[in-house]
């Protein structure tokens, strides 16, 4: 049972690649309904002095996608940034520079997941309200999937739906890289690492890209 959260000395004997290969076994976990027992009091107080979580996750607001659980995670581990579609805007990479650059997170991953409400509105060129904003930053992943399809370049092409859930995390990554000089050196640093993945609806099961 775990009941002691994550402190400094642990965080700066991680690196990028055990994280990553950390959250890829709590995610086998997740899929074969065997998570870690946690003593959820015990961690409580236990980080009530301070946090050191190991990553930050990027990921879609939606409900079928519970970031902690699906990677086996409890109190302390990972920093959370939620925001339909998983883009970056000047508020998450703040939040992104913050949990590496100053908490001393070792890895960034934008997560996507099969279909994505956001990205499906994104491709039926919705306009409603603030949402229409929003969806803006998804419409390059859309065009650049649309290259790919000669037709039904919209939701109801389940295909062309996952092609731009990819290709929305992939220019997120890219566009972190471009915004944030913080993120950037400290990747080029080995410090950190930006990874993506995408998440299955049906499996439960994450996909690196």
């Amino acid at each position: 049972m775990k009941n002691i959260a994550i402190n400094k000395e642990v965080q700066n004997g991680l690196t990028p690649q055990s994280v990553l290969s950390d959250l890829i076994e709590g995610n086998n976990r997740f899929i074969d309904n065997n998570l870690q027992a946690a003593d959820y009091n015990a961690l409580v107080k236990d980080t009530v002095g301070g946090q050191f979580p190991k990553a930050v996750v990027l990921s879609c607001i939606d409900s079928r996608v519970p970031v902690e659980q699906v990677f086996d995670q409890t109190i302390g581990d990972i920093f959370v940034a939620r925001v339909a579609g998983n883009f970056e805007n000047v508020d998450i990479l703040g939040s992104l520079e913050y949990s590496c650059a100053v908490a001393g997170s070792k890895l960034v991953l934008v997560l996507g997941h099969e279909s994505c409400g956001a990205v499906k509105a994104a491709c039926d060129g919705v306009e409603l309200g603030n949402i229409t904003a929003m969806l803006d930053n998804i419409v390059p992943a859309v065009k650049v999937a649309a290259l790919d399809f000669e037709d039904d370049v919209d939701s109801t092409n389940k295909d062309f739906v996952a092609k731009t859930v990819e290709q929305n995390v992939r220019l997120t990554i890219e566009r972190i890289r471009e915004k944030s000089q913080i993120l950037a050196d400290l990747e080029s640093k080995g410090a950190i690492e930006i990874v993506g993945g995408v998440y299955s609806l049906q499996t439960g099961k994450v996909e690196l890209l």
